[in-house]
């Protein structure tokens, strides 16, 4: 399993955030620190709002924080809202499944199930499991 850049980029987002609370952290001092262009992060940073994990604040003295405590943000529930829109295989596309074996595949059900142990496995990991008492994040 490959985890997309877009879920990357959104749990750096999360996890700089939340090691620096107490104040709004800015796209471009994400950008930099985090290594992702400002373009690409400010797509992240949306649907981070859109999701509740974020609030954003506009204008010159803007910028964002965690919506919520860091101990209340699962990993899990922000890996799934994030990779929900990528399907694992090409059988799991309802529109571009091209494969001849679909009423028959055992792979299938074997990956669905390996896909579930993998979100499964940080369900109960929180955002602050990552930050709190790391310090090389500050």
């Amino acid at each position: 399993m490959r985890v997309t850049k877009r879920t990357n980029i959104a749990m750096r987002v999360l996890m700089y955030c939340a090691a620096h609370t107490g104040r709004l952290v800015t796209k471009h001092e994400i950008a930099q620190v985090c290594n992702a262009s400002e373009n690409h992060l400010a797509q992240v940073i949306n649907q981070l709002a859109q999701l509740g994990f974020l609030h954003t604040q506009r204008g010159r003295n803007g910028g964002m924080r965690l919506s919520r405590p860091m101990s209340e943000i699962m990993v899990g529930d922000v890996f799934r809202a994030i990779e929900s829109g990528v399907p694992i295989t090409e059988c799991f596309d309802a529109e571009e499944n091209t494969c001849p074996l679909i009423d028959v595949c055992r792979l299938r059900d074997v990956i669905a199930r390996a896909t579930e142990a993998f979100y499964a496995s940080m369900d109960d990991v929180t955002l602050a499991d990552l930050v709190c008492e790391n310090d090389g994040l500050n």
